[in-house]
């Protein structure tokens, strides 16, 4: 379970820096916006902000994802963290408004949206394992439960 953990969080946290930074930048943001209705105008003035915003929720993710690395120490903070980011994260495959994924797809083509759509959907598979094992053995990382001597 920590191993899974880890290198899933490690994928997310590389997913979750393309998004952040590469994929999603000022132009990006103003043609979303765009596709959302907005003139070109009221794009170009309020991106920035929209962009900054969107960073620093991302930067959010980044140190989640980032703490999901101390899985193997099998500490439980590590567990409840790590469940809470990806779940959230998760969130984003419905949250996500598709102006979003339609830019994306006209400027970087299908390998633009793998990022988002690795890091959403494999936190969302990731969340229902991480759920599937506390409800099997009531504990986090599914430690068994070892009878007293």
């Amino acid at each position: 379970m920590q191993n899974l953990t880890l290198v899933c969080s490690l994928l997310f946290l590389v997913g979750t820096t393309l998004q952040n930074f590469v994929i999603i930048d000022l132009r990006a943001m103003e043609e979303m916006m765009r596709l959302a209705g907005s003139t070109e105008a009221q794009a170009h003035a309020d991106a920035p902000g929209f962009l900054t915003g969107f960073r620093i929720v991302g930067c959010v993710y980044l140190v989640g994802n980032a703490v999901g690395l101390l899985a193997r120490t099998g500490w439980a903070w590590v567990f409840w963290t790590v469940l809470a980011v990806n779940a959230t994260q998760a969130a984003g495959l419905v949250m996500i408004p598709p102006e979003v994924f339609e830019a994306t797809r006209d400027r970087f083509g299908v390998p633009g949206l793998l990022p988002s759509y690795v890091t959403d959907g494999g936190a969302a598979v990731l969340t229902v394992v991480l759920l599937a094992a506390l409800v099997r053995y009531r504990r986090p990382w599914a430690y068994a439960r070892t009878p007293a001597r």
